[in-house]
């Protein structure tokens, strides 16, 4: 399998894109100089807890410790001003609208596989003996709750950012979600729900997510919060570890990498130090901590046109790095693979690395992924209520169909069925970006999946 130096189980450094204004990038930073750094913290930085090193070894944040909390959204709106991909992507889309650029996209894709004579997802799916691409029984129920973000990260997937105002769940939205969660949860004839995955954007930034939790914690599912841990520092939040320590919610923390450069390269200048003071926070409440009941996992994808390296070995890197320099701890590390839409389609097309990157997927696919896709037991709804198999295809417009009905019809919303055990056997609508998910050890929103 082509996978380069993503084998040796590290953060890879990414290649500095064009109109941004950074400092050259280096692979890693040594334990030492990471050490020197934290003697020049910013003053909304969290200090170790000395009561916490002595008793473990282990660095967390002090529950007391004063913090100074400013937005990270105007240096986020500054640096998309500066960015001249990014705007010219804005232009492009108000030229044209969204669907255009869509199927822009999709057709790039396509034509970068009828250049590698490379057969259709279905076709490879098939020939390799993957089982028919049916849903199984619901077990997880993933919302996105809308799409304003305080970051606006170079490999964002649904282009969150904080210009994406509109797009946010509504009570009523919450409430129907509430509602099928409840009766798959006690009802269901097939199978439970066991997660409520709530992703974004910044999912805590909805003003529904907090009543979303409270809703749902009784109903004894595992409730997950897709975090990027800088809206733990943002003002107003001061308040949201303990929330989510209360209710027992899961945090799955985006950290592509264990660098500051790699991390600040692709979400934003002054991220990583944010996301270091974040996961602090957590720690300090519990996160993380063995024994506590509070899980912490950790998010890495890679910084350019290469896949995920073994989720096992690059786990071991983090906890080291992390803990050695920083005194962090967590549960489980989540690797994934970028998937060749939006945000990264555009920085490959833009240095001509579509076509390499989806022969890469191609020569990659692994059969062995098939059977635990998460289109088969995920069901994904948009901030709308629109239905659909995956994060993935809610974000390329792939809505699940009405029954009966032709997938150009109207979608399907949650307000179309009485119960998630209506779409279990129906298939499920795949397109040539789903090589993402099946290349070397498959990626999932749960991580590796072979």
């Amino acid at each position: 399998m082509r996978l380069g130096t993503t084998q040796q189980g590290r953060c890879i450094a990414p290649e500095r894109p064009a109109g941004r204004n950074v400092a050259p990038v280096r692979v890693s930073l040594s334990v030492r100089s990471l050490r020197s750094r934290l003697r020049h913290v910013p003053s909304w930085r969290v200090s170790s807890s000395p009561a916490a090193e002595s008793a473990g070894g282990v660095g967390t944040a002090s529950p007391t410790a004063a913090l100074e909390r400013t937005s990270l959204v105007p240096d986020t709106l500054r640096e998309m001003e500066q960015d001249t991909e990014l705007q010219q992507h804005l232009a492009a889309l108000a030229a044209a609208g969204q669907q255009a650029l869509t199927r822009d996209e999709r057709l790039k894709r396509q034509r970068s596989l009828d250049a590698l004579g490379a057969p259709s997802f279905y076709a490879t799916c098939q020939s390799r003996g993957v089982a028919p691409l049916k849903r199984s029984p619901a077990r997880i129920l993933q919302l996105n709750i809308g799409l304003y973000c305080n970051q606006a990260c170079s490999h964002c997937h649904v282009e969150s950012s904080p210009r994406r105002t509109a797009e946010q769940a509504s009570r009523e939205t919450v409430d129907r979600c509430l509602a099928l969660l409840g009766g798959a949860a006690t009802h269901g004839t097939e199978g439970a729900i066991t997660t409520l995955d709530i992703t974004g954007g910044a999912p805590e930034l909805n003003t529904n997510f907090r009543y979303l939790v409270e809703q749902a914690a009784p109903l004894g599912v595992e409730i997950i919060d897709r975090c990027n841990l800088t809206v733990l520092l943002e003002p107003g939040q001061e308040d949201l570890v303990d929330f989510l320590a209360r209710h027992k919610v899961r945090v799955v923390a985006s950290l592509p990498c264990y660098s500051e450069s790699n991390v600040d390269q692709q979400r934003g200048r002054g991220v990583f130090e944010r996301s270091i003071a974040g996961l602090r926070l957590l720690n300090a409440a519990g996160y993380g901590v063995e024994g506590s009941g509070l899980l912490l996992d950790l998010v890495y994808n890679p910084g350019g046109a290469f896949l995920a390296p073994d989720q096992a070995k690059l786990e071991a890197a983090y906890k080291s790095e992390l803990g050695s320099a920083y005194g962090i701890v967590f549960n489980r590390l989540l690797a994934l693979n970028n998937m060749p839409i939006k945000r990264f389609a555009d920085w490959l097309v833009r240095r001509d690395k579509l076509q390499s990157y989806m022969g890469l997927l191609v020569d990659n696919f692994n059969p062995e992924t098939g059977a635990s896709l998460m289109c088969r037991d995920t069901v994904s709804v948009r901030w709308d209520g629109t239905v659909y198999d995956c994060d993935f295809n809610q974000q390329l417009d792939m809505a699940i169909a009405q029954p009966g009905a032709s997938a150009s019809s109207r979608p399907l919303s949650i307000w179309d069925i009485q119960s998630l055990d209506e779409l279990t056997g129906r298939p499920i609508r795949c397109d040539n970006h789903c090589y993402g998910c099946t290349a070397g050890s498959g990626s999932s929103c749960q991580g590796a999946v072979a």
